[in-house]
């Protein structure tokens, strides 16, 4: 018996396939075998790039805080040690947000942590 290649389960899975793939460029979105390659790809790249987003997210906002805390004439790395010395559970994101949006709040915070050196 001749294996079936065009049936209702077959074209079910390409037009998914297809549609996972919408977007990509040339014969990598309509053509099956090499869509299929892509897509595993595609893949690997986002759960790795995942991770990486909140690598390049913590550096921006260290980035940011550091920017901040020379603007005021103390180095990051003083200001954090200065912030656990004086249990002050801040987060980096939230400190490049006050540093950013509120001056004068993280001026206050930079005046706590350099208090308690």
């Amino acid at each position: 018996m001749v294996r079936a290649r065009s049936g209702k389960t077959v074209l079910r899975r390409r037009k998914r396939l297809r549609k996972l793939t919408k977007g990509f460029r040339l014969g990598r979105h309509n053509l099956v075998k090499q869509a299929k390659i892509t897509l595993l790809r595609a893949g690997v790249y986002a759960f790795r790039d995942r991770r990486v987003r909140k690598r390049l997210f913590r550096r921006l906002w260290i980035t940011r805080v550091n920017a901040g805390a020379r603007a005021l004439g103390v180095r990051y790395s003083e200001l954090i040690a200065g912030l656990n010395q004086a249990n002050i559970e801040l987060d980096r994101k939230s400190l490049s947000e006050v540093a950013i949006h509120d001056p004068e709040t993280f001026k206050k915070i930079v005046e706590l942590a350099t208090a308690k050196k």
